[in-house]
């Protein structure tokens, strides 16, 4: 028995599939910002599409003779009565063999609160109650498919054209990439990235804070970097790690991974974490792999 979405056999030869990216996240996080981003470059966008509809709207890029090569659907609580239905599209579309990818924005309760009352605007799930309640029920209802995300975004300290960066980044190739990778140097006094898939922490090795003539620089600085990698130890860990990442590299490929964020600490985010995340980014370039270096912290001192 077949469904209004099936491409029949004759047709699917001449078809081309359409690549897809769903949308979602927590209500503030920037999930507009990021489909006008998409839109931007060259995506065909649809907000707010009820779940079921999805296959649908693939089918219809489909049958739109290469018209419609790149569709990005933002799915969200808006249209939570049809949101349990997502699993069910999704299940659909990997059956008949749809290359989809799934971004998730993310934000930390202190920014989302912050922004609905910059806009004096309530939470669409906190009904009589305050906006943490909404926000706690949100992160809820998303939890499961925050974890099957193939990207996660947190936009708690970014601004609108920093996320735009981030979106081009990932985005903006004319070919898609076997894996892409975003090293984030931070600094533990400010709290560990949430949207961090591995977590590398510098603090082994001597601070650079604490040598007055290098204090005032960054791990930018070619004098504090020097000073980084003469400690013992330091080269050691950035040969043996990288090796690490090798191994876990071809494990994602394996895996369909598609994008990595490895964020890398120290105390304050500003010497070793962002010394090492430079050398940590360039080895994985060289092997092949897309990386772009975010520096979380640096400048919050």
């Amino acid at each position: 028995m077949s469904t209004g979405t099936t491409i029949e056999a004759g047709e699917a030869a001449e078809a081309a599939i359409p690549e897809l990216v769903i949308i979602s996240g927590m209500s503030g996080a920037g999930r507009s910002t990021a489909a006008k981003c998409l839109e931007d470059l060259g995506w065909f966008v649809v907000d707010n599409l009820p779940p079921a509809l999805i296959p649908t709207m693939v089918e219809l890029g489909a049958r739109s003779q290469g018209n419609v090569a790149r569709i990005a659907v933002v799915v969200d609580v808006r249209g939570r009565q049809f949101f349990d239905n997502l699993r069910e599209s999704l299940a659909d579309l990997d059956a008949k063999g749809v290359t989809r990818r799934i971004v998730f924005l993310e934000s930390s309760d202190e920014a989302l609160v912050r922004r609905f009352e910059s806009v004096r605007r309530p939470h669409p799930l906190q009904g009589d109650g305050r906006i943490v309640d909404g926000i706690a029920a949100e992160r809820d209802l998303l939890r499961e498919l925050r974890g099957d995300s193939d990207l996660v975004i947190d936009t708690s300290s970014l601004n609108v054209h920093e996320l735009r960066a981030k979106m081009d980044a990932q985005f903006a190739g004319d070919e898609e990439p076997e894996l892409r990778a975003t090293v984030m140097s931070f600094g533990y006094k400010y709290g560990l990235p949430v949207d961090s898939d591995l977590v590398v922490d510098c603090r082994f090795l001597p601070n650079p804070h604490w040598v007055p003539e290098l204090r005032p620089f960054t791990g930018l600085n070619e004098e504090v970097s020097g000073y980084v990698f003469n400690q013992p130890g330091a080269k050691e860990f950035l040969d043996r790690y990288t090796e690490l990442l090798q191994l876990i590299a071809a494990g994602y490929r394996r895996e369909g991974k598609r994008y990595v964020t490895i964020a890398v600490g120290c105390t304050g985010g500003k010497h070793r974490s962002v010394a090492m995340s430079e050398k940590l980014a360039a080895r994985l370039a060289s092997g092949g792999v897309e990386t772009v270096v975010v520096h979380r912290d640096m400048g919050r001192e």
